[in-house]
């Protein structure tokens, strides 16, 4: 079996394997470090040190050997390895077991029993000597402080060799009773147990410690003695008796012996004594960030938000924007962190996650009658008798309203010209493009339905009512997918010539007119994807780039065509479904044969294929930017991107843009026929000019202007009325501009709000907060966020509850709900992992943050199913930095969070795959070896998210390792995570 599949084995790992393989045997005339570029001898076990001529191999810590060839030290051999029950002895290291009806301590080698009784830390009775720590299931466990270590009692502390030497000058040995003195040779111990000096009389005694005997004398040493026996009398050492007093190694010459210390080591003025290398004292070790100091060596590590390279010296910034899931819909990178940004309408919780806000949760949304949230945004709406000013916000009455400038609404024209059909999509306002990721953008035109995120499914339907109001908005929404061929997405200004003929094609009276439809609002989505086709041999050929669009129509339903003659409305909606459909066939033809324009304020576009990238030249930019310093950025706000000049212009007087990255400008409002002093560049509304600023008011919201009388206020611009204080308050002044201005009997704290019927602070309920000091509202969290408890401060406090689920085949991942934020309180969160057939689940908990002080209140844990008795392959109720890998116990996995209504932390983000149960015997033992995560480095690898994901892609689909460049092989993974990998993958191989 194992033979058949060699070919698959190897395939799997040659990305690990390919870029070390290499020959050692080749001859220099000149001095090469054969260490770092990884052509020595040396045994993956083992530490290689450059020398002027050559190299040297010392065998690491836990093994024995030559250099060439290390062997593990079974530890289990001395003292049981120090652990209590049973010691099982791995690779460079061993472990810690306990017998049934004990478990492990936090130190790894103490096991505890498992208590009913659950005594507390809290108890004085806990009789820990050093640090008491409460266990997971009841009962407690004594811990010592670094240098000692746990009594056979289990309370007790016993001081060891590792703290201070003992308290030793020279020689420590660790016994069950604390640490024993021994001196070197010619120096005796002195009363205290622990001091050495120099010996008065050199001549040996059988009394003492370190005297030696006759017998332990070697042969050449007895011979001089019977040959000349004065010798006895004068000093003579060799490394027969007591390794000739040397710390390391000892080799007897004529003059005597000669002392010598091991790579990384260095030899004291005595003569004897071995003192470690502080690699990091000299220019850092040419670490770029951090250096530590081992012993015999050292290590490079890098801060966090960097990653290590394979020289394992260099430091380079980790794109967090890398990996997909880092935010929900921005991400920013900085050299050693990142920032998720919101789009308008959206702010962030949770760290990385975008809510919707609900901006009728703040006085209304400003709103004079009903308030309706849309994601992203919001709408004002009248009552039967009222329409809405050009504020958008205030109603008036219908008879006596000024004339409003009505926005366009979005139009699709197509005709029929020379046979082929042409379409064009007009939006002369409330336009927004935003560029994406991977050359995707998205353009919107015209306003969503309320409530509605601006997608949905085919077919589906909305009614937009207000109370008992017969006017009622009744809106068609459907979606469709366009397929245009090859190339990435981009916007492009249609030529003059090409946009001269496209306008005649339209105004053509021999041009057969098939669709000229209004609609509510448009959404634009393209996204550009590859696809890597392998070659021959193996490697990747050309990538097929295709694109495709995404289109989102949303279509009012036209009363006024419901008929006497029997068509209700439900007949009304079926017609213009219909139609609708019609207008869709009529569009994907335009598209397929890329006849399909866009028409915004004055210029006209083509959906284009993104050209190539010249070879010394940027990447050509998307729609709204502007190439600086070769890096594409975005028009700022107050700007637009002019297709004529090339550049980002300022708004022209009585336009607005708040977003960066667009195309148009907005039309400031006011009332039309008005000549009302304007400002260029407005970056909002509220610069646009002439309308009453904050505080003021007038009967049309523009100058002049009025300021609020004394117990009122207005926080918004161009307004036609002020809102009162309520509850017979009144403000110092006129002119006030928020409620905080009114004289309230009370100061309301973060957290409250003031009712100004019972004149009280009120706590802010469940779901919402407040930030500010004396508001008389709570702002709602955004989303589908809630928070633990009421009277919630901030919006961090503002937590998504959503976790669970039965999760992918072959990758995926195990979050705590909220994450990175903390999670929320009193949730319980249930996962099921079932792989396919003959495939087993490898799981990587890089870093798990859990309160220590809970108590074990919240907790994580991973079985195979959900009885309390079936087999448990993962638990804990603490914080672990430290990253571990391990494989499912069972060939399911149930896994279950649950947190109390105590203090919550970060929580976690376990990735997980499924691989072909073949692989077990390799995986196993590649987690279980305590070296691969020895190493801070190690470490960081299962930290990487963008590692990982590469690593598990090919462990879960061999194939995907053609995806992946020689270059791109030989950068991913430092030298010594390679080595290590390749040890365990030839032992697998090899028959």
């Amino acid at each position: 079996m194992r033979s058949d599949s060699f070919a698959l084995h190897f395939c799997v790992f040659l990305l690990l394997l390919k870029c070390e393989i290499k020959s050692a045997a080749i001859l220099r005339d000149t001095d090469v470090d054969q260490c770092s570029e990884g052509s020595d001898a040396c045994h993956i076990d083992a530490i290689c040190q450059n020398t002027p001529t050559f190299y040297k191999c010392t065998c690491k810590s836990g093994f024995k050997g030559d250099g060439t060839h290390c062997e593990d030290v079974d530890e289990c051999l001395f003292n049981n390895g120090g652990c209590q029950h049973v010691c099982v002895n791995t690779m460079g290291s061993y472990e810690c077991r306990c017998r049934h009806g004990f478990f492990l301590s936090d130190n790894q080698h103490t096991c505890i029993h498992r208590s009913v009784e659950g005594l507390s830390c809290m108890n004085k009775e806990h009789g820990c000597e050093h640090i008491c720590r409460e266990t997971p299931k009841g009962g407690v466990s004594c811990e010592c402080r670094p240098g000692f270590e746990l009594a056979k009692n289990q309370r007790g502390c016993i001081l060891t060799c590792n703290h201070g030497n003992g308290g030793c000058h020279h020689v420590c040995e660790d016994t069950e009773h604390g640490p024993v003195c021994r001196c070197h040779a010619r120096y005796m111990l002195q009363t205290d147990g622990r001091s050495c000096v120099e010996r008065d009389d050199v001549t040996p005694s059988s009394s003492d410690h370190n005297a030696t005997s006759l017998a332990e004398v070697d042969k050449r040493v007895k011979r001089r003695l019977l040959m000349d026996p004065s010798v006895l009398f004068t000093s003579y050492e060799t490394c027969a008796v007591n390794n000739g007093g040397c710390d390391s190694m000892c080799k007897d010459t004529s003059t005597g012996v000669r002392c010598s210390c091991p790579v990384g080591f260095t030899l004291q003025p005595d003569g004897k004594s071995c003192e470690d290398i502080d690699e990091c004292e000299f220019h850092n070790g040419g670490c770029d960030h951090l250096c530590r100091n081992t012993i015999g060596s050292f290590e490079c590590s890098c801060r966090k938000g960097f990653k290590l390279l394979t020289d394992e010296r260099s430091c380079q910034d980790i794109d967090e924007c890398f990996f997909e899931r880092t935010c929900d819909q921005t991400c920013v990178n900085s050299p050693g962190s990142f920032e998720c940004v919101c789009n308008k309408g959206y702010t962030l919780y949770g760290l990385a996650h975008c809510g919707d806000i609900n901006e009728c949760s703040v006085n209304n949304g400003g709103c004079g009658h009903v308030c309706e949230n849309t994601m992203g945004g919001f709408q004002c709406r009248c009552r039967a008798g009222y329409r809405l000013h050009w504020n958008k916000k205030d109603c008036v009455e219908a008879d006596g309203a000024p004339v409003v400038m009505v926005p366009l609404r979005p139009t699709l024209n197509c005709s029929k010209h020379g046979g082929a059909e042409h379409c064009f999509l007009t939006c002369q306002s409330q336009v927004n493009i935003s560029n994406g990721a991977e050359d995707s953008y998205t353009v919107t035109c015209g306003l969503p339905l309320p409530g509605s995120s601006g997608g949905g499914h085919r077919g589906d339907g909305g009614t937009l009512c207000s109370g008992s109001d017969s006017s009622c908005t009744h809106r068609i929404k459907t979606t469709a997918t366009f397929k245009w061929g090859q190339g990435k997405c981009s916007l492009k200004r249609s030529p003059e010539k090409l946009t001269e003929s496209f306008s005649m094609a339209l105004s053509d009276k021999k041009a057969l007119a098939t669709e000229n439809v209004q609609f509510s609002f448009v959404s634009l989505h393209c996204n550009s994807s590859s696809l890597r086709q392998r070659s021959r041999h193996g490697r990747k050929a050309v990538e097929d780039e295709s694109s495709s669009i995404t289109a989102l129509f949303e279509l009012d339903v036209d009363p006024e065509e419901v008929t006497a003659e029997g068509c209700d409305l439900s007949c009304v909606k079926r017609r213009s479904e219909k139609r609708l459909k019609k207008t869709l066939r009529t569009l994907r033809k335009s598209i397929n044969r890329e006849q399909f324009h866009l028409h915004f304020g004055s210029s006209e576009y083509e959906l284009a294929k993104k050209p190539a990238r010249a070879a010394d030249g940027p990447e050509p930019c998307g729609p709204g930017q502007v190439l600086r310093d070769r890096k594409c950025v975005n028009c700022g706000v107050g700007t637009y991107h002019s297709s004529e000049q090339g550049r980002c212009v300022p708004c022209p007087p009585g336009t607005y843009q708040d977003e960066e990255g667009q195309l148009v400008c907005e039309v400031c409002p006011g009332p039309k026929g008005r000549a009302i002093p304007r400002t260029a560049g407005a970056r909002s509304v509220a610069e646009c000019g002439g309308q009453c600023s904050p505080g003021h008011f007038s009967h049309d919201g523009v100058v002049p202007c009025r300021p609020c009388p004394r117990g009122s206020y207005q926080p918004e611009v161009g307004r036609t009325s002020c809102l009162p204080c309520g509850g017979n308050l009144v403000t110092r002044h006129e002119g006030a501009v928020s409620f905080q201005a009114c004289e309230t009997k009370v100061q309301c704290s973060p957290g409250h709000y003031y009712n100004t019927s019972t004149h009280r602070c009120i706590r802010c309920p469940l779901g919402t907060y407040q930030v500010e000091f004396g508001q008389n509202f709570c702002v709602s969290c955004p989303g589908n966020t809630t928070t633990d408890f009421d009277g919630s401060t901030s919006v961090t406090q503002c937590k998504n509850r959503h976790c669970g689920g039965v999760i992918g085949d072959y990758t995926g991942f195990i979050e705590s709900p909220n994450y990175p934020g903390d999670y929320p309180a009193n949730v319980e969160c249930t996962w099921t992992i079932s792989p396919p057939p003959k495939r087993r689940i490898l799981i990587v908990v890089p870093e798990i943050f859990l309160p220590m002080e809970d108590e074990c209140g919240d907790y994580l844990v991973m079985r195979k199913s959900s009885l309390p008795n079936s087999v448990t392959t993962y638990e804990t109720c603490q914080t672990y930095e430290r990253p571990i890998a391990f494989t499912s116990r069972s060939k399911k996995l149930w896994i279950q969070f649950k947190s109390n209504e105590g203090n919550s932390r970060k929580g976690f983000q376990v990735p997980y795959v499924t691989y072909d149960e073949d692989y077990q015997e390799l995986i196993e033992d590649i987690v279980r070896d305590g070296r691969l995560y020895a190493s801070e480095n190690h470490q960081e690898i299962l930290k990487d998210k963008k590692l990982m994901k590469c690593l598990f892609d090919v462990l879960a689909h061999p194939q995907n390792f053609f995806n992946y460049t020689a270059q791109e092989s030989r950068e991913m993974f430092p030298k010594s995570f390679i080595r290590f990998l390749r040890s365990k993958v030839l032992r697998f191989l090899r028959p």
